[in-house]
């Protein structure tokens, strides 16, 4: 239970992320006050208001910056992309939930109390909690856009990850322990926070997963500054690079180090066209993932002995998810196109005590059998976008066009949607770096449009032909 402490920081926030907006540039205080507040504030706490979602860190935040935008930055934020893909697709994801409502009328009994039926009141406040959650997207895409903006993002991981690591580090030692000394409780599983000899860090975050990829996202980017640094700043970066690998080392989580080995090579050797591609590649690879895995053409099997050859507690963890997810992709099948909707109804229970019997671990599982294929096809439709828009510029542009840091936020971004097939860590800076990714893509796109219109009107001016361009 959260203490008079945890809530009263979720009232402070408004005031914390006013101060940012009066005191930093814009582009650092979008950032910063998505990132603070998901570092700082507690998790799980939350006001339960009436008709309304609650407000916990996340909402409370993208709400707060949103407000902050409009009313202290005096910016229009756009809603909609340029592009019919992304307006079809921000479409679905509002509608979904209500296609999901209209399917799921009747209750699923229990014998101890029946799992309710979807009402258009429970769609109403999905799409509201749909909108909250995109709102970072839409003011990246209106804010971060520009070279100076990726460059301040991946300067804010590094700060972050050099901040958060004291407290990651202290309980990687003495056990996950600051949530309840500040906030009054412990927020998942103790056991899932021990392993071999030491404790996966949490701190502030839902759980120790979360905290490892934040980890890797902050020594990726001090990955960043080490390659494109002076001589003079080499030496310096190199140090807060190595170090905030031992930090992710700490963090005991196998995925991230494995995210890490992969980036690590692509970041520091590959061109900026090649590692938009991979990431692109990769965007691709997420949102086909359960038609591969639909039509068994995952190697699975190869996969789990291969985490039994590193670890057979890692077998045994990766076997328990892949079962989880066999069962619930038949049951997603039941309601394929619009899901099951809320209350655990797209999970397996027990039909006499009503006992949850499957554990869904990660992003694409719970959406697929929440909202079906049309929502799922919107979430994920929307996140890989911008790696799809980037793509197609790198088809059709010099490398020189793309900044570095944009290419590195592409590919940390890229692992991130990769990670949501394991976990559910789809957080508000997902959603920052896609916006600023999309509005990148965009300018890109108008660029080069502009310099081709420019070409042919010079074309047509040596050729003696008309002028002006219809």
């Amino acid at each position: 239970m959260p203490n008079p402490i945890a809530y009263l920081m979720l009232l402070m926030w408004p005031v914390i992320a006013t101060a940012l907006f009066r005191r930093l540039p814009r582009e650092q205080a979008l950032i910063w006050s998505i990132l603070g507040a998901y570092m700082l504030l507690p998790p799980l706490a939350n006001f339960n208001l009436p008709a309304v979602p609650d407000m916990d860190k996340f909402t409370i935040a993208n709400l707060c910056a949103l407000a902050l935008t409009i009313w202290v930055l005096n910016e229009k934020v756009s809603f909609l992309p340029r592009s019919l893909i992304g307006r079809t697709l921000i479409v679905l994801y509002v509608i979904s939930p209500f296609a999901t409502a209209m399917t799921n009328p009747d209750p699923i009994p229990i014998l101890s109390g029946d799992v309710p039926a979807l009402r258009l009141y429970d769609s109403a406040a999905t799409v509201t909690y749909q909108f909250i959650a995109l709102i970072p997207f839409f003011l990246a895409r209106t804010l971060l856009r520009s070279e100076v903006a990726m460059r301040a993002i991946i300067a804010a991981l590094v700060a972050a990850g050099l901040v958060y690591s004291v407290p990651m580090v202290l309980e990687s030692r003495l056990s996950p322990q600051l949530n309840v000394w500040i906030y009054g409780f412990f927020q998942h599983d103790f056991l899932q926070s021990m392993r071999g000899n030491g404790f996966r860090p949490m701190v502030f975050m839902p759980h120790g997963l979360w905290v490892a990829f934040f980890a890797l996202m902050a020594a990726m980017a001090a990955l960043v500054h080490l390659r494109l640094g002076t001589a003079a700043e080499r030496p310096k970066q190199l140090m807060i690079f190595m170090y905030l690998c031992v930090v992710l080392v700490l963090c005991r989580s196998v995925g991230p180090m494995v995210y890490a080995l992969m980036l690590i090579p692509v970041i520091l050797l590959l061109g900026r066209r090649w590692q938009i591609a991979l990431a692109a590649l990769l965007g691709v690879i997420v949102l086909s993932y359960p038609l591969l895995r639909g039509a068994q053409l995952v190697p699975m099997d190869a996969i789990l002995d291969y985490a039994y050859a590193f670890s057979p507690e890692r077998h045994q963890s990766l076997n328990f998810r892949v079962m989880n997810e066999e069962e619930l992709l038949a049951r997603a099948a039941y309601k394929p196109l619009f899901g099951w909707g809320g209350y655990g109804r797209n999970l397996i229970m027990d039909p006499i005590d009503g006992r949850i019997l499957t554990i869904p671990d990660g992003q694409w599982i719970i959406v697929l059998g929440t909202y079906g294929w049309l929502g799922y096809i919107a979430e994920f439709g929307l996140l890989i976008m911008p790696l799809i828009f980037l793509g197609r510029e790198a088809l059709l542009q010099r490398s020189t066009a793309f900044s570095p840091y944009a290419c590195a936020i592409a590919l940390i971004y890229a692992v991130n949607l990769v990670d949501l097939l394991p976990n559910a860590t789809l957080i508000p800076f997902s959603w920052l770096m896609a916006g600023a990714l999309m509005g990148y893509a965009e300018d890109l796109a108008t660029s080069r449009k502009t310099a081709a219109r420019a070409a042919w009107q010079a074309g047509l001016n040596r050729g003696g032909g008309p002028r002006t361009v219809l």
